[in-house]
């Protein structure tokens, strides 16, 4: 998948104010300091067109980003710890929830999962909603290159297990590139597997 364009389009609180054109969403799900925007500025070969922060939780809402006219890069709001205001941060659940509940163009969801944390119930529950209404899901495993080979594959391993997944974690790294050309290509397939406007579930 060669990166033609790729561009910010809009925010959104809940599902009537989803883009309504039918491209297909391609969503990225993970805590609030795993990295998620560096990942996705990694996919799409920009630097900053997903803000990144050292403050953990800066992404409030969730965001629309066109990718070569075609689909939806979709970046939802970080769960967990985040220093923002405690009735903003409340609302991030059912927000991510609705989403998926009521976004018939969602075609997957990468699920990120910091390589140097154990996953813990708000993994599970993202994973529960996942399988709640039938999404497709690929984990990934952010910043590889804080750890050592057989520190990855450990981790790649006990994720599996702990999550009940069929395939091992993807091992990426924004820093160093690592993976990053296979999720663009395992986004790709996900993307030609569906027609445009198909539903997920």
């Amino acid at each position: 998948m060669k990166i033609l364009s790729a561009e910010f389009v809009t925010s959104a609180a809940g599902p009537k104010q989803l883009p309504a054109d039918g491209k297909p969403h391609i969503a990225f799900a993970g805590r609030s300091n795993v990295g998620k925007s560096s990942i996705i500025n990694s996919i799409l070969n920009r630097k900053g067109l997903v803000k990144t922060s050292a403050t953990p939780g800066k992404t409030q809402l969730i965001n629309f980003f066109l990718i070569n006219g075609s689909f939806y890069f979709v970046d939802l709001p970080g769960y967990g710890f985040a220093r923002a205001p405690r009735a903003v941060v409340d609302t991030w659940a059912p927000m991510i929830e609705q989403y998926l509940k009521h976004a018939p163009q969602l075609r997957a969801v990468i699920v990120l999962l910091d390589i140097r944390r154990e996953t813990d119930e708000r993994d599970l529950r993202m994973l529960e909603w996942l399988r709640h209404y039938d999404i497709p899901a690929r984990f990934i495993l952010t910043k590889a290159d804080k750890v050592n080979r057989q520190e990855a594959v450990t981790a790649q391993r006990e994720t599996a297990t702990q999550l009940g997944l069929a395939l091992p974690p993807l091992l990426t790294s924004a820093k160093s590139g690592q993976g990053v050309g296979e999720l663009r290509a395992e986004i790709a397939r996900i993307l030609a597997e569906r027609t445009v406007g198909s539903p997920a579930f």
